[in-house]
């Protein structure tokens, strides 16, 4: 009798969109702007295009902050290098570590030969839909152990690397101090843990202290011959 035909093997993943949807409903920090469009123009018998109007903080949704952010004479987005916002990076689960990301949380991931990049998943589930008081950030040694190991940029999945009720920040300032980048508000929800490709550029907004970023994982191309030929 003949065998029936395998179903075809789905292709692997290549990309995940790791950024937070953007609309009027959007959380914001608290006193932040929230995200507002309205329309300038629409479509008419006497207009031929839609176009509108954006009002926002640069905070809103996936974003990178720039040093002006925590340091009053610290650089703006726009004049930031790109290279610290591409290139290798490191997923690594830290689901329901609590307040903060201490060493212990991560230590299992920080093997081999550690990408340059480093984003934390916190959530099971990222709150794309309201506003999270108790969200986890960094511990400030977490990220001076980052730096050591030779880290440039470092990402979360919740709206900041402190504490949303800190006032010192010092977090932010371990970042100011030894030159790393910062993302936040990633989406992690379906990235296993591992390594992939990041590009995350932020706009070229030559005076403000953040900028949204359409960020995205990539995986790597031998990562993705193992799967196909894995199954």
């Amino acid at each position: 009798m003949p065998q029936s035909p395998e179903p075809p093997r789905p292709a692997p993943r290549l990309l995940w969109d790791i950024s937070m949807p953007v609309h009027a409903g959007s959380p914001v920090f608290p006193g932040d702007t929230p995200y507002r469009q309205q329309w300038c123009a629409t479509i008419g018998p006497v207009c031929p295009v839609n176009v509108s109007a954006i009002t926002m903080s640069p905070h809103v949704g996936t974003h990178a902050d720039a040093p002006l952010h925590y340091d009053d004479s610290g650089a703006a987005i726009g004049a930031l290098p790109l290279d610290a916002f591409i290139g290798p990076c490191r997923v690594i689960h830290a689901i329901g570590c609590g307040p903060l990301i201490e060493w212990r949380h991560i230590a299992h991931a920080i093997t081999g030969n550690l990408p340059p990049r480093v984003l934390v998943r916190t959530y099971a589930r990222m709150p794309v839909d309201r506003w999270d008081a108790y969200l986890s950030a960094y511990a400030p040694q977490t990220i001076e152990c980052l730096a050591d190991a030779g880290v440039v940029l470092v990402g979360i999945d919740t709206a900041s690397i402190d504490p949303a009720d800190s006032r010192p920040l010092p977090s932010h300032q371990v970042i100011r101090r030894r030159g790393l980048r910062v993302l936040e508000n990633l989406v992690l929800d379906e990235v296993p843990e591992g390594d992939y490709e990041l590009i995350a550029l932020p706009l070229k907004l030559t005076t403000a202290d953040a900028s949204p970023v359409r960020a995205v994982l990539r995986a790597h191309a031998g990562v993705v011959m193992a799967r196909a030929s894995a199954g």
